[in-house]
């Protein structure tokens, strides 16, 4: 079990502030009259996404190593990540002359192993995933004398990520509540601490994937379980085991944890991207996910600050993000049409398409799969639209043509 005492105070947060203020980018708390508007709530949004390593986790790391003494600095520090967390000690690690070896399992995207070494760590591929990287760190940890930092389960790193809701405070005037990601928990657990024992009437809200509710777990149950592996596009936050630091503080200051679905966190990185022209990861759009699809007890009206933790997201992810996006949206459709197989088919099929203005963007022909009748074909159609009103007058316009039709998902 582990303590029901918190490992951080305040005191902790305001202290990593004078540490690594002059470090951190100041990011802005800006209010969205655009989601205020959907939502119902009055939005500011939190955008760590424009931290140098593009994640909040900078601050924790930085704070950890602004500590060390000049015996541990000269040993290096050593960490297990394969992401954000390892852009944030291989940068700060670096500028302060530190030596930093950043241990990340091979299956790691290879522009996250090129931009962890951009930044100047020593980076070493092993194992096949986290668990089996962080072992491998433990043991250089204790090989060589070096300092292992944490992503999460370390009161320093906590009280960095603390930072960010003492900014919260100064930025918003009479904030009502917050809403932050979580995976392992340093980054809630130091916000909420931050929070709630400058202005306790503020709520903090955790938001997880669905997938891995590794600290609503641990909440419910009194104690960090370990989940079964799973994957999700908000791999950010895909924490197995809540800390056994980071629980207790979790327990004493959140008042609520929610989840989203992995359509959902797609939806909310499409909204940020769209409406507000700010790209977030998948861990750095749970937040507003959960305010989009109203899972929170808010009620409306509050003035609620959500945190966009990153944006370290890869290029071909968010390809298939925005193009899932369009297909839930309407706006990209895929029919598959029969038709007599003889001149003229396409084009009699096409000039139906064309008045109802939709834009053709791939099609495929087959004439042996789908039950085609001998003389028949079927043809599957991409297209562009406004949206779900045009499809359906599309749809209605193929069926009094006399067309076959159906939507291929």
């Amino acid at each position: 079990m582990p303590s029901t005492t918190p490992a951080l105070t305040l005191a902790d947060t305001l202290a990593a502030r004078e540490r690594i203020g002059s470090s951190i980018y100041l990011t802005p708390a800006t209010r969205s009259e655009m989601l205020s508007r959907i939502t119902g709530q009055e939005v500011f949004l939190k955008l760590e996404n424009l931290q140098m390593t593009g994640s909040f986790k900078e601050r924790g790391a930085l704070n950890k190593i602004a500590t060390l003494t000049p015996e541990q600095g000269a040993r290096g520090v050593v960490a297990a990540s394969a992401g954000n967390h390892a852009q944030g000690v291989a940068y700060h690690a670096t500028r302060r002359g530190i030596r930093a070896v950043i241990v990340m399992p091979i299956t790691t995207p290879l522009v996250k192993v090129t931009a962890t070494r951009g930044f100047g760590a020593e980076v070493v591929l092993h194992g096949a995933n986290y668990d089996e990287a962080c072992a491998e760190a433990t043991r250089l940890c204790e090989a060589q004398g070096m300092t292992f930092i944490h992503p999460f389960d370390d009161p320093l790193v906590m009280a960095g990520q603390g930072t960010i809701g003492l900014e919260l405070l100064e930025q918003i005037d009479n904030l009502e509540a917050v809403i932050v990601p979580i995976g392992g928990g340093g980054l809630i657990g130091g916000v909420a601490c931050a929070v709630k024992e400058l202005k306790p009437g503020i709520r903090v809200i955790g938001v997880q994937t669905s997938r891995l509710p590794s600290m609503q777990t641990a909440v419910r149950d009194h104690h960090p379980t370990t989940l079964d592996p799973a994957t999700t596009i908000a791999d950010g936050i895909a924490v197995r085991r809540a800390g056994e630091v980071t629980f207790p503080v979790v327990d004493k200051y959140v008042d609520e944890i929610v989840t989203v679905d992995e359509d959902e966190i797609a939806s909310s990185i499409l909204t940020l991207l769209e409406r507000e022209k700010t790209l977030a990861e998948g861990a750095g759009a749970t937040a507003l996910a959960a305010l989009l699809q109203q899972r929170t007890s808010l009620p409306k009206g509050m003035r609620t600050a959500v945190l966009v933790s990153g944006g370290n997201i890869d290029v071909t992810l968010l390809s298939r993000i925005i193009e899932r996006g369009l297909v839930q949206d309407g706006r990209m459709i895929r029919l598959r049409i029969h038709l007599l197989d003889r001149p003229g088919a396409l084009t009699d099929l096409t000039v139906i398409i064309a008045r109802h203005r939709a834009n053709i963007v791939d099609t495929l022909y087959n004439r042996a799969y789908y039950g085609v009748n001998l003389g028949d074909t079927t043809i599957d159609i991409t297209m562009e639209t406004r949206g779900r009103e045009q499809v359906e007058e599309l749809l209605a316009a193929l069926t009094a043509e006399g067309y076959r039709h159906s939507r291929v998902l």
